[in-house]
């Protein structure tokens, strides 16, 4: 019997090439979204469902669940997915975006999360794989809010795992990198554009755009190495917790967790603070 799993933000990028890797593993796949009339190419496919879901909308959540499990018997693995990212000097973004950065990525992936608990809970079994990003293992300049609520996600996805063991009831994160191929990275621009500007960030600003325009520019992560990602930690049956999706990010992974805190600040400040 087919297993079957939900992923967020699935209309476009990396969300939507999830959907189409487990359908074409036979996985049966309830494709959420905002605007569901985003998503007629994968509701042609048979064993694609399309349904509502904003994660900042708590009754679109739960009837998003309700009509999954009506349409497939019972969801085996959410992938919490949906998110974007603030880009841009802090003291520059307005509070109300700050507060949409944590709405979207962290409270709206806990609430998905708190809401199909009680099926898994029921069938004594379940998945949940959170997308974090390197974001959320180092940080960058101009990404601290992104980075504040991708270090959010992990230490969350860390501690509920303890608790939901005891349910059977596994937790997982997959960590991309600046993925070129999805609309990320210009939706995190045009965040930033419509910031006010402050002067004395001025040199700062341009140093650190110049560093990422580099980055980008040698990025090979594809939303495809990050599909196959997903599709793995769902597949595997492992109690492993974190999976590093894009090998682009190894390097200061590596710096991170297996060297001291002198060396990888060092490290991240030699190549990441903008020279004067």
């Amino acid at each position: 019997m087919s297993k079957t799993v939900l992923i967020t933000g699935a209309s476009t990028g990396l969300g939507r090439t999830a959907a189409l890797k487990f359908a074409g593993a036979g996985w049966n796949v309830v494709a959420t979204m905002r605007r569901p009339e985003d998503g007629a190419g994968l509701a042609a496919l048979p064993n694609v469902f399309v349904s509502r879901l904003d994660v900042q909308d708590l009754p679109s959540i739960g009837s998003a669940i309700a009509a999954g499990i009506a349409r497939f018997g019972r969801i085996d693995v959410l992938v919490n997915n949906a998110g974007f990212g603030l880009f841009g000097i802090f003291e520059a973004t307005p509070r109300a975006k700050i507060q949409e950065q944590f709405d979207v990525n962290v409270f709206g992936m806990m609430d998905t999360t708190r809401a199909i608990l009680p099926h898994f809970r029921a069938n004594k079994s379940g998945l949940v794989i959170n997308v974090s990003s390197g974001a959320g293992v180092f940080t960058l300049p101009m990404l601290s809010l992104y980075c504040a609520s991708k270090y959010a996600l992990e230490g969350f996805s860390e501690s509920l795992s303890y608790e939901l063991s005891s349910q059977g009831i596994g937790v997982k994160i997959v960590e991309p990198g600046g993925v070129v191929s999805t609309n990320f990275g210009k939706r995190s621009g045009a965040e930033a554009a419509a910031n006010a500007s402050i002067p004395d960030y001025a040199a700062f600003e341009s140093g650190a755009q110049a560093i990422f325009a580099g980055l980008m520019a040698s990025r090979v992560g594809t939303e495809d190495d990050v599909a196959r990602t997903l599709l793995e930690a769902a597949s595997d049956g492992s109690d492993r917790l974190r999976y590093v999706a894009t090998a682009d990010i190894l390097p200061l992974v590596k710096a991170r967790r297996e060297t001291s805190e002198k060396h990888y600040m060092a490290h991240m400040r030699s190549h990441f603070l903008p020279k004067a």
